[in-house]
């Protein structure tokens, strides 16, 4: 359920889940600023998260962090959200640079991204990495899949092969578009519009998904998700509703089946990123939504089954 204001509103509806609904699976929430990194040295500090088909990590990274990956199994994200931190990306013997606000797809095998200047650094991996699997703080959440999470599948391979690819972040705002949202095979990652003070309250937007998680990332300012489980036949699933309160840097990852939606709430700019593993057919689907559609192709998809 949309405002008419708000982009989503145009979505096509999903068609109601015939099969017998199961015990929706709890909400997990990372509050970084509250919580000890998972490393630390003296360059950098470094919280790990999960959902069920990928790994966060989030890093406050000085100058001269190295970040390395040996057998990497698939395409990941680079995010650099400051605009002025600054990266080079080693991946077969070719340096990219990546300047702030930015987005880079790094294919797998060995990679080496060297922080020049420091600042967030956002990295993302599919779970199909079981070298990291041990890292987050929520590892116990999935030591057992999610019945209701569709497995990942890697979308297409990008046109012309693949090759470390950067994308700014500064995009102009353009009416009926919804965010800022980039795809790789293995993610697809929206960087929303800022909300500048809190959110209206007579515009929320409460909804839910199918089969995916959504993993939204706070990296400034405050938040309160709230949550809504639906009833199965048995009274002992139920759950209550959720308001959770999440300053940054947080990560609310939300299962499918939950009525959800966030509310910004801190007085000045409020930013969120919103990360989906596999991408999302919907948005895809949307002329214009998806900013480097013309370099990864969508899969073939039975719209009458999906």
């Amino acid at each position: 359920m949309f405002d008419k204001t708000d982009p989503r509103s145009t979505l096509g509806q999903t068609k109601e889940n015939q099969k017998e609904l199961r015990q929706i699976a709890p909400a997990d929430y990372g509050k970084f600023y509250e919580q000890e990194p998972i490393e630390s040295d003296a360059f950098t500090k470094t919280w790990w998260i999960r959902g069920q088909n990928f790994f966060l990590a989030y890093s406050d990274a000085a100058d001269g962090t190295n970040f390395k990956r040996e057998d990497q199994v698939d395409e990941y994200v680079l995010l650099l959200p400051d605009k002025d931190s600054e990266a080079e990306i080693i991946w077969e013997n070719h340096t990219t640079k990546v300047d702030g606000f930015s987005i880079a797809f790094i294919p797998g095998g060995k990679s080496e991204i060297k922080v020049n200047k420091g600042g967030k650094v956002i990295r993302l991996f599919s779970s199909e990495n079981k070298d990291i699997e041990n890292l987050p703080y929520n590892k116990e959440s999935y030591r057992n899949p999610n019945p209701h999470v569709a497995p990942i599948d890697p979308w297409p391979e990008p046109e012309g092969g693949y090759k470390v690819r950067v994308y700014s972040l500064d995009v102009p705002k353009e009416t009926g578009r919804f965010g800022r949202i980039y795809r790789c095979t293995t993610f697809m990652v929206n960087f929303l519009e800022p909300f500048e003070g809190p959110r209206d309250p007579s515009k929320m937007s409460p909804h839910t998904h199918d089969d995916f998680e959504q993993c939204s990332l706070a990296i400034q300012g405050e938040f309160t998700h709230h949550l809504r489980w639906p009833w199965t036949t048995d009274m002992g699933e139920w759950r209550p509703d959720e308001h959770e309160h999440c300053a940054s840097p947080s990560v609310a990852i939300i299962p499918p089946g939950v009525i959800h939606t966030s509310q910004s709430t801190g007085a000045g700019s409020n930013l969120l990123i919103d990360i989906f593993s596999p991408p999302r057919i919907d948005f895809s689907e949307k002329p214009g939504w998806v900013l480097n559609s013309d370099e990864y192709p969508m899969p073939n998809v039975d719209r009458e089954n999906s």
